[in-house]
């Protein structure tokens, strides 16, 4: 039997300080910043056996065990949170076994579990930042992670590891900074921000711009945007799970009467399943931090952060670096369809980039990767201990 790694712990870094501050790309910075960020395993005498994880727009830093408590989140850290994320990955002889791996996994910049987020208190001022917390771009992230590690005495990490939003960080990391990885794995992800995913974060944006409690973010003494925080969990879970798998989980839901609408009656088990995600997710989540992140996949362009023109220079860099891609597309997934994975496949195969190409047959939709750790972990095995670069060896003698 697989066991777990048991209680962990948020840990915190300063990432600035008012002799240091971290400068955004996209303009502003900031004089003081933490970020939050759990280990797991044991980093060895060489520093060559970390794992980098990049989690997804409503993930945080604890990926793995149980931790029950994070200073500084208040009543967001629910009891949803207590267990990791993607604990069905991390751990003794699972897929990231931490018998062999250090895995490190860091709350994104503007996020509300312990990194420095809009909900944070400015020191300088005593008040949360709210609408003056700057805007972060995926490529702030890369370099705030870069300095973690720095932190850690990590020069060169095994492997980034993404899934969602997390895939587009991890491609950014590895074209960004291509000499401190030597495996990128995306899972449910792609190269770009499509047109969809565009129309869909717009949404999202609107319904939390829209709620009347939000006040341009400057809402912390006073009542949240709960409602437009709930709309905008609501349009984005019908992408994250697959709708014959609402249906299913909304049979077993008994209609919940709502207060929050005056003329609509909700009568339909799939209307209350909605409803009850959306009032659920807001007890767990600030809006301003939903915000920054969605405007971080929104305005996602690697080409721009690379300050190249196409995507085969972008990649170029990666066979420069002697990088290999484990890419996985789910066949169910109305997230990051299908075809973007396989797009990005083509411009790594353009730019002769070692990579691997698997399609995960699931029911669940995008949230398989958070699910069946069995559809995905012979392929992660494989890929983290190298087996595929001795199959590459022997294909080459032969």
């Amino acid at each position: 039997m697989v066991q777990g790694i048991g209680d962990t712990q948020t840990q915190f870094f300063t990432l600035a300080t008012p002799e240091r501050p971290f400068q955004f790309d996209g303009g502003g910075s900031l004089d003081h910043a933490e970020l939050a960020y759990e280990t797991y395993g044991t980093l060895n005498a060489k520093a060559d056996n970390a794992i980098l994880v990049f989690h997804a727009l409503s993930g945080n830093q604890h990926a793995a065990g149980v931790t029950k408590e994070v200073p500084g989140t208040g009543s967001r850290w629910t009891e949803d949170c207590h267990p990791g994320w993607w604990d069905l990955y991390i751990g003794p002889g699972k897929a990231l076994d931490t018998s062999r791996y250090f895995v490190i996994c860091a709350n994104y910049l503007g996020g509300c579990y312990g990194t420095s987020g809009p909900a944070s208190i400015d020191p300088t001022t005593g008040k949360a930042y709210g609408s003056r917390f700057p805007s972060a771009r995926t490529s702030d992230v890369v370099r705030s992670q870069a300095a973690l590690l720095d932190h850690l005495g990590i020069d060169k990490l095994l492997a980034v590891i993404g899934a969602s939003v997390g895939g587009l960080i991890a491609l950014n990391f590895a074209t960004l900074l291509p000499e401190r990885v030597k495996i990128v794995v995306s899972i449910a992800s792609g190269p770009r921000t499509t047109v969809l995913s565009r129309l869909t974060l717009f949404e999202q944006v609107l319904s939390i711009e829209n709620d009347p409690h939000f006040r341009g973010g400057d809402y912390y003494d006073g009542e949240s945007p709960a409602v437009g925080l709930a709309l905008a969990r609501m349009i984005s879970h019908k992408t994250f799970v697959h709708l014959d798998a609402i249906e299913n989980r909304a049979r077993r839901d008994v209609v919940q009467r709502t207060d929050q609408l005056g003329w609509y009656q909700v009568e339909h088990n799939v209307e209350s399943y909605m409803l009850h995600q959306g009032k659920k997710f807001v007890k767990r989540f600030d809006a301003n931090t939903y915000l920054r992140i969605a405007d971080m996949w929104l305005k996602f362009d690697p080409l721009r952060d690379a300050d190249v023109l196409s995507y085969q220079e972008l990649f170029a860099r990666s066979k420069a670096a002697g990088h290999h891609y484990l890419v996985f597309s789910i066949d169910s997934d109305f997230c990051f369809y299908p075809e973007e994975q396989a797009e990005l496949t083509l411009h790594l195969e353009k730019a002769e980039v070692s990579n691997m190409h698997i399609t995960v047959h699931s029911s669940k939709g995008h949230d398989s990767f958070l699910l069946e750790p069995e559809l995905y972990t012979p392929h992660l095995v494989h890929t983290l201990e190298g087996r595929w670069r001795r199959q590459v060896d022997v294909d080459v003698v032969e």
